[in-house]
């Protein structure tokens, strides 16, 4: 029975690989990729021979099986296009099938965007939501944000550069201009970039220059004392209903994290549903 090696690979620079990284892709039996491109440029750069098959978000299930039967004849590294499988990448579902499988999974850790740019943001690091990619869409984007606008902790953001300004306007909106935020651009690559500022900011900035690149948003959290307005509330709740809650329960979660009593919350709710009905 073999292990499946959970492998992180650079973001960026090729340099930024450990030795345990290149010995267990050296080692295993297969590789699994989520780019093949990708790894064909890390493994020509250092030699490594190892057979590679690819493993991404549309052919995932076919290949589960495939995989499977390679791990029951010896080990298997997968690979992500960059950093650390599993985050923001289909790589979870392979782990929860091997785990199920009962085969080994052992980490071999190393960079990830998420954390770089946490630990340069000049934020809050010691509780944190990290978010991945928002939505495409803009109704679901918002209603992700407004879910986490009340929590004290920093938040961080994968985003594309045709969606970069898009997300920062529904910050604005979501979580309030003045908010701050380091914008992390190219992270470990020539060109990059750590910008600091507020929302408002930001959009100003990257409306006057066009977004190049991948950008990872880690946005400051609200502040613990802030108290919550009526439309903080409201969104909370909506938010909690949208999740799939009943309406007693959001309007419960509600309440007790917005310091409200429950009959004040519930009344406001239904005057807004009321409303909206009209």
């Amino acid at each position: 029975m073999g292990t499946l090696y959970i492998v992180a690979t650079p973001i960026g620079n090729l340099q930024d690989i450990t030795l345990r990284a290149l010995k267990t892709l050296r080692q295993a039996r297969l590789i699994a990729a989520e780019d093949t491109r990708a790894a064909g440029v890390l493994l020509s750069r250092y030699r490594i021979h190892t057979p590679v098959t690819s493993f991404w978000e549309h052919n995932e299930l076919p290949k589960l099986d495939a995989i499977l039967a390679a791990l029951a004849q010896g080990d298997v590294a997968l690979i992500s296009q960059a950093g650390t499988p599993g985050i923001s990448d289909p790589g979870y579902r392979l782990v929860l099938a091997a785990v199920e499988a009962g085969f080994p999974v052992v980490p071999i850790p190393g960079p990830t965007a998420a954390i770089a740019a946490l630990s340069v943001a000049g934020l809050p690091t010691d509780s944190f939501v990290f978010l991945g990619m928002l939505p495409r869409r803009r109704s679901d984007r918002l209603r992700r944000l407004q879910r986490v606008a009340r929590l004290p902790h920093t938040l961080v953001v994968y985003e594309t550069p045709h969606r970069l300004l898009d997300a920062l306007a529904d910050m604005a909106e979501a979580l309030g201009a003045d908010r701050k935020l380091a914008v992390c651009c190219e992270l470990t690559k020539l060109y990059e970039e750590t910008w600091r500022g507020t929302v408002a900011q930001a959009q100003a900035h990257w409306q006057a220059r066009a977004p190049r690149g991948e950008y990872t948003l880690v946005v400051a959290g609200a502040p613990e004392d802030e108290p919550w307005d009526d439309d903080a509330v409201l969104a909370r709740v909506a938010a909690l209903v949208a999740d799939g809650w009943s309406n007693r329960d959001s309007v419960r979660q509600a309440a007790d994290e917005a310091g409200r009593p429950r009959r004040q919350v519930y009344e406001l709710w239904i005057h807004s549903r009321n409303e909206d009905d009209a």
